[in-house]
């Protein structure tokens, strides 16, 4: 094991050194690529604005280059490993590295999506390099399983720290974009090169700070009424949501009446609205599946010849949905 240093923070010998004594091999599977690099690390700190009162959740620490970095600045950090043999071997690592630490690190040997509840006190910040392949449905579950999580800083691959700082209107606003929005302020916070990896990964990197909404969205709808809509609008968001929601809403007819209800045009398109519009068109719902059935039947009679043309279109548009749900 890599015996203490003055700089207490892992360099690119000492991540080689652990791997090679732990056997690790980084795996595409779990989107394992280790940062290097203390400066980079120190600069996720800061740009975190991690204090020294807060109580930070890690997410995938790996081999402890973050988790370290964290330390030296946060009250208590708690990292969540899924991996068998890095989470046995993290806190060695960290009672190594930072002996006058050690006390306030915790360890959850864990799946990220199943984890409930953590030790300690109550999170107030998230902090992750997080697995390119799970990054975003991770981050909505720790902000929807954390309330008290206040401030969040990930790094993702570029194209999703994109997408989930993209406005509406945005070519590439989508389902990542309007949740993580229903959480929290979301922002573009830099650029992460691809040399400050082991294994340099195949794509650039982003950092994406989120802040929590002082006040929740204001609606009568749930959560999941909201994102319901959400994931239907961006599942065929080349349609305007009249015909997008039509599954959703029972008709096309009771698309249009809750939409209207709404305040938002059935012309309008999924990719222009904003978090607070899916909610208003959510509440109205229950309204919406009362509209007359004699206009849900004209609507089927005259699509009826475009189910071929339709058919096509979920075919291509089948990519693009893949990409924009978590």
């Amino acid at each position: 094991m890599t015996s203490p240093t003055p700089d207490a923070l892992l360099g690119p010998a000492d991540i080689r050194e652990l791997a090679a004594a732990l056997g690790v091999r980084p795996t595409k599977q779990r989107g394992q690529n280790f940062v290097i690099d203390a400066n980079t690390v120190r600069r996720i700190v800061r740009t975190a604005e991690v204090r020294p009162d807060d109580v930070v959740v890690e997410v995938g620490p790996g081999l402890g280059s973050l988790t370290l970095g964290l330390l030296e600045t946060a009250d208590r950090v708690v990292a969540v490993e899924i991996d068998d043999v890095l989470a046995s071997a993290l806190p060695a690592t960290v009672a190594a590295r930072m002996p006058d630490r050690a006390e306030r690190f915790s360890l959850v040997h864990s799946d990220a999506m199943h984890v409930r509840e953590l030790p300690g006190p109550p999170p107030t910040a998230l902090v992750a390099n997080l697995p390119y392949n799970v990054a975003v449905p991770v981050l909505l579950h720790m902000l929807d399983t954390f309330p008290t999580i206040e401030r969040t800083l990930v790094m993702v691959q570029a194209e999703v720290a994109d997408r989930l700082a993209a406005a509406p209107g945005s070519k590439v606003y989508g389902v990542p974009s309007v949740k993580a929005n229903w959480y929290a302020e979301v922002k573009r916070a830099g650029s992460i090169g691809r040399n400050v990896f082991w294994p340099a990964p195949n794509v650039d990197s982003g950092l994406v700070a989120l802040t929590r909404r002082a006040e929740p969205i204001s609606t009568t709808a749930a959560k999941s009424e909201v994102f319901s809509a959400v994931d239907a609008a961006f599942a065929q968001r080349r349609k305007t949501l009249r015909a997008a929601l039509a599954g959703w809403a029972g008709s096309a007819p009771a698309a249009e009446a809750a939409l209207v209800a709404a305040g938002v045009s059935p012309q309008a398109r999924g990719e222009s609205l904003t978090v607070e519009e899916f909610a208003r068109i959510a509440e109205n719902r229950g309204e919406a599946n009362g509209a007359n059935i004699k206009g849900a039947r004209r609507y089927r009679d005259a699509n009826a010849d475009d189910s071929g043309a339709e058919h096509a279109e979920n075919a291509e548009n089948a990519e693009h949905k893949e990409s924009t749900q978590p």
